[in-house]
């Protein structure tokens, strides 16, 4: 092995995470940052201090593309406030920015127990209500290797993404794109990979979740593969701040929702997502309120 593969050797068991094999950490194309050359580990300090800075301006120079949802997607108006499904967005916005007061809280998981349970639909009605409070940057992630479907909900091909990122084939202004005229910012799934447990088992991708998306933005949403269909899921929650399950009403079973839970390495679940509720069971004080304001 290489000085420079033992000094990232080393940094791990430090626990301090390494950096290498990223351009834009570079100094020129196939250097690696002088603290890792000669077999000298960066401290916890210097890493911190070079991540920033190599960083600054990286979401000066992503690509906007107009906000044009499918309408399959029943994402939320950027237009209509009074909207009740935005408003119940709002309000499960509420109480996590409330959760970021007390706890470190930038990164979230979101998945379910099974498919078609609307984990993709809360994940992205999520970011664009967080995106809707304040101009500090949010980002909506497609972690879902498997099945990707955020690039699906504003009409866009997948094009570079996460996957090009971790590998190292682009670099993460090309991975991003930004929703015009929002603080929101869109990472797809990226290009098709084999094995994506791999790729989401990669140390580069600990680093990037853990210690990158948080200096760029004030909150990170993943998309999950659910959690009884594969590990995925399960291997993200250890990497983020938190974790929503999402359910459907009439289609989550108790058993699924218990057997989802256990399958967690690290319980940091924030919370349950109900999806699917009838209208008139939920909306209707409401509209009733809205109706008569208007």
């Amino acid at each position: 092995m290489s000085r420079v593969h033992d000094a990232l050797r080393r940094a791990e068991q430090l626990g301090i995470s390494p950096v290498a094999n990223r351009p834009e950490l570079h100094g020129r194309s196939g250097d690696v940052p002088s603290g890792l050359a000669n077999d000298v580990v960066l401290s916890g300090e210097r890493l911190t201090a070079l991540l920033d800075d190599q960083l600054e301006g990286v979401l000066d120079r992503v690509e906007e593309i107009p906000y044009s949802p499918a309408e399959e997607a029943h994402l939320i108006s950027l237009e209509s406030p009074a909207e009740m499904p935005g408003e119940e967005f709002r309000s499960l916005r509420t109480r996590l920015n409330h959760l970021q007061t007390m706890q470190k809280l930038h990164t979230i998981v979101v998945t379910s127990a099974s498919p078609a349970e609307g984990k993709t639909f809360t994940a992205f009605n999520l970011a664009l209500t967080q995106a809707q409070l304040s101009e500090n940057p949010v980002l909506m992630a497609d972690l879902d290797l498997r099945r990707p479907s955020v690039h699906r909900h504003l009409q866009l091909d997948r094009g570079l993404g996460f996957s090009d990122y971790i590998q190292g084939n682009a670099p993460l202004e090309k991975c991003l794109r930004k929703l015009r005229g929002t603080s929101l910012y869109l990472m797809t799934a990226g290009s098709p990979v084999k094995n994506p447990l791999e790729i989401l088992g990669a140390q580069e991708t600990k680093v990037t979740i853990e210690q990158r998306l948080p200096r760029l933005f004030n909150w990170a949403i993943l998309d999950s593969p659910p959690l009884l269909f594969s590990a995925d899921a399960n291997l993200l929650a250890t990497l983020t701040d938190g974790t929503l399950i999402v359910v459907r009403v009439g289609a989550t079973t108790y058993d699924n929702i218990v057997r989802a839970m256990q399958t967690l390495c690290e319980n940091n679940v924030l919370g349950i997502v109900v999806n699917g509720a009838r209208a008139q069971e939920l909306y209707s004080k409401f509209t009733y309120y809205y109706s008569k304001t208007d």
